[in-house]
């Protein structure tokens, strides 16, 4: 028999590979994530939107700006315009409705897709007795729906009490399992008209969770044809 030599491989080679090794390897840590979607009540389905203001609900900047970048990045394409509310609002401002509602006219926005990124948030029960104006010592800085299907953040997601929300633990605190809920509003009357709740388990790091997370939302989003 014919031996012939075995191939030699060049360090160039030899370092793709254990790239791409590593790759899967760290892909392995988290689990696949589980995705939940609907419609809101009333909404018309097959809706989909080309301008979009993608905003992250969290009290912490670099948080906020870091998942809706990413987002973002996952949404855009020949026919779909994204912007983040980083870029298009005073960064060092809270989110408020106005403050979006400004981004939105300034830019032609026809929806806005708002992630809860704190890992709780406070609603209440039909007919509950909630002091929607604040506590004896925080003040409302917005206002909105506090109540109902939307749940106790207001339009466009933003908290209606500051107090509750900036005391909020950031998702990335939560070591065993991370769980976001996606709203998408469409800008004509600030309607909820779709909601995906995304979670997943054994995240290693900030960057590992949103790249996983964005994915999944972004997927879902184009597979319902929210986004064209």
């Amino acid at each position: 028999m014919l031996n012939r030599a075995a191939p030699v491989l060049s360090t160039k080679s030899i370092a793709r590979m254990l790239l791409l090794a590593g790759v899967a390897s760290v892909a392995g840590c988290a689990q696949h994530p589980k995705v939940s979607s609907t419609w809101g009540p009333g909404a018309s389905r097959g809706q989909s939107f080309s301008t979009i203001l993608v905003v992250g609900v969290s009290p912490n900047l670099s948080q906020r700006c870091s998942f809706e970048r990413v987002l973002a990045k996952r949404l855009r394409s020949e026919t779909t315009l994204v912007a983040t509310s980083c870029d298009a609002l005073k960064q060092k401002e809270p989110l408020t409705r106005a403050g979006i509602e400004a981004a939105v006219d300034e830019l032609g926005i026809d929806a806005v897709i708002a992630t809860l990124l704190v890992g709780k948030s406070t609603d209440t029960k039909d007919g509950g007795s909630r002091d929607t104006r604040g506590g004896a010592y925080y003040k409302a800085t917005d206002s909105g729906w506090a109540y109902g299907w939307d749940g106790y953040y207001g339009a466009y997601g933003v908290p209606v009490i500051y107090a509750d929300f900036t005391t909020s633990p950031s998702i990335t605190t939560i070591k065993s399992e991370v769980k976001v809920t996606t709203r998408v509003y469409e800008t004509k009357g600030a309607t909820m008209v779709f909601s995906v709740d995304t979670s997943v388990k054994n995240i290693e790091s900030r960057d590992a969770g949103f790249l996983t997370i964005t994915d999944a939302i972004a997927d879902r989003l184009h597979k319902d044809g929210l986004v064209r």
